[in-house]
């Protein structure tokens, strides 16, 4: 299917045109008829050969109803411009030929009507030059009478080359459909109606309702007033759908693919058209069918700030125009650049930024932007309309090149500095290390330590140079001492008026563990770093199983010691429990052979 929306003057023939095309009357309502105006969007459609269906968006022409006029227009590929021979280009011609030009339409055919009334000649030389300074170029030009039916088979042509022309939509692509209809049909529940740009509509699909992020289901699905399982773009679709709150759409309402889009309520933007050198701070962006007021803040020669009143789901690259609705007046066309803008807070900010805009190419350079941005989640990426441009360096995050090898630096001088800083504790723990490096993950601290042969891991930990803790000189007589008690009786550990004697507190005998020159067995139980292995050498000498007073005894130790060295000991594999009461060493059976 190829969908085109009508353009042009009130009273001009539109409506009378599709009438005379398609045999169907695209005006919905009894006041649209009974006044030959259309207020509101009508749709209508025919079958041209070689072009297949083609559907109509037929829009008002009246300058009070441009805001209905741009909800059907805006995201159709392509436009039906009418201008009557007996009037020529008139105020709304202009107005809505500044519509479709900031909206960047390339694709048309100019209909002179009513040239059964006058000669088409002159309305269609000043049209055709109009039309080719937009965006809309050059394009064909037929003269018709909806009335005695002349031109029509010329105009059918024209519209089969245009459709030709037409670039093929992505069939895979994320769904986003902006509602230009929403209305309750007795039995069935919400329907609502869009023109579906890109990507596949299936009845059991969930969708995302892009104001308020509640997921409602595709009950069915209608093209053409026919019933279907799918729809592909590019496509006039009506979709019944149910859920909690499908009551509450309406127009300028998006139906997204779940999980994959943003929506943002500040954009940065690039301006087209040229009034948009001298644009007022407030206007109304106009987007598929929704129009929000914003606030605009000016940056460079030709880029902005939008401040939105209410989030949209856009990308970079889409299009949309700024519309000043009190003198029906189109100052610029944009083209989004950044969904996701860092802030404007620091003196010389903005005008930095203006420069970076100006650089920005569209559509967007992957690498480019994930250089500006240093780190950014794949999904977040392509939900902003940019292709990653490199592999995940963790999960689902991808860093720029120089900005991941900077932090490979930051992350061993880290290290280096917490050491420095605390000696008796020189590894620094993994979430020290996040927060060290601003980082929004432990995951990313993990890849980079992976990637840096210089660190080491150990219990939670990263070291650099110091892999333990350097005890001062105090602490080290300290520990000599201790370690000189231990040589003398290798189990009888120090009581704690002996560590406090030698002003031993628990942290300073964590180090001397962690230094390698003391063993912890258990609360201020502390020997030699060998003890456990001699302890096991021992107890294997007894008959097995043994006790807990005959390893005392063995050992030559209070029960003090015996009961936290024997548990240090099954942890370590040394012994192994029997029952509640016995041991014996895993090399020997329970015979003690």
């Amino acid at each position: 299917m190829h969908v085109v929306a009508t353009a042009g003057h009130v009273d001009h023939g539109k409506s009378a045109l599709l009438r005379a095309l398609t045999g169907m009357e695209p005006d919905r309502w009894a006041e649209e008829r009974r006044r030959g105006m259309t207020l509101d969007l009508g749709f209508v459609w025919t079958r041209l050969p070689g072009a297949g269906d083609v559907a109509f968006v037929d829009v008002p022409g009246h300058e009070r109803l441009v805001g209905n006029m741009l909800a059907g227009v805006g995201p159709v590929p392509a436009v039906l411009f009418v201008v009557a021979a007996d009037q020529g280009w008139q105020p709304q011609s202009e107005e809505h030929l500044s519509v479709l030009d900031a909206l960047g339409v390339r694709h048309g055919v100019l209909a002179v009507t009513r040239c059964d009334l006058a000669g088409p000649d002159a309305a269609r030389a000043e049209a055709l030059a109009r039309i080719a300074r937009s965006s809309l170029g050059d394009v064909p030009a037929v003269a018709v009478s909806a009335t005695t039916g002349e031109g029509l088979d010329a105009l059918r042509a024209a519209l089969v080359r245009t459709a030709g022309d037409l670039p093929a939509p992505d069939l895979a692509a994320d769904v986003r459909l902006w509602v230009d209809r929403a209305f309750t049909v007795r039995g069935h529940g919400t329907v609502v109606t869009g023109t579906l740009g890109a990507g596949t509509v299936r009845v059991g699909d969930r969708l995302e309702v892009a104001r308020d992020g509640r997921t409602l289901r595709v009950r069915g699905l209608e093209c053409l007033k026919e019933p279907c399982r799918e729809a592909a773009a590019v496509a006039r679709v009506a979709v019944n759908v149910t859920g909690p709150g499908g009551g509450d759409l309406r127009r300028g309402d998006a139906l997204l693919t779940p999980d994959r889009w943003l929506t943002t309520d500040v954009v940065d933007v690039r301006l087209r058209g040229d009034a948009a050198r001298d644009l007022p701070r407030e206007l109304t962006l106009h987007a598929g069918s929704a129009a929000v007021p914003v606030t605009v803040r000016p940056l460079g020669a030709d880029t902005a700030r939008l401040r939105l009143a209410a989030p949209l789901p856009l990308r970079v690259g889409d299009g949309a125009l700024l519309r000043d609705p009190g003198p029906h007046r189109v100052p610029a066309g944009i083209t989004v650049l950044d969904v996701r803008p860092p802030p404007l807070a620091r003196r010389g900010a903005a005008a930095a930024r203006a420069r970076e805009l100006a650089a920005m190419p569209v559509p967007a350079d992957g690498a480019g932007e994930l250089r500006r941005r240093g780190l950014v989640r794949g999904p977040e990426l392509l939900a902003m309309g940019v292709r990653p441009p490199a592999e995940p360096v963790a999960g689902e995050w991808l860093a720029d090149p120089d900005h991941w090898a900077a932090l490979r630096e930051r992350l061993a001088e880290a290290v280096e500095e917490h050491a420095a800083r605390h000696p008796l504790e020189p590894g620094m723990p993994l979430e020290t290390a996040r927060r060290v490096l601003g980082l929004p993950e432990r995951g990313l601290v993990d890849a980079l330590r992976a990637q840096s042969p210089g660190l080491r891991y150990r219990d939670g930990r990263l070291y650099g140079s110091h892999g333990g803790p350097t005890l001062p000189p105090a602490i080290q007589s300290a520990v000599e001492a201790v370690r000189a008690d231990l040589a003398r009786a290798p189990f009888r550990a120090p009581d704690a008026g002996r560590l406090d004697e030698l002003g031993l507190t628990p942290k300073l005998l964590a180090a001397a563990e962690a230094a390698g020159v003391l063993l912890r067995v258990g609360e201020g139980i502390v020997l030699l770093p060998d003890a456990d292995v001699r302890a096991a050498a021992v107890l294997a000498r007894l008959e097995q199983p043994f006790t807990t007073s005959q390893a005392r005894r063995a050992l030559d130790t209070t029960r003090r010691v015996a009961v936290p060295l024997l548990e240090h000991l099954d942890r370590r594999g040394h012994t192994v429990r029997v029952d509640a009461t016995l041991r014996r060493c895993p090399a020997t059976g329970l015979d003690g052979r």
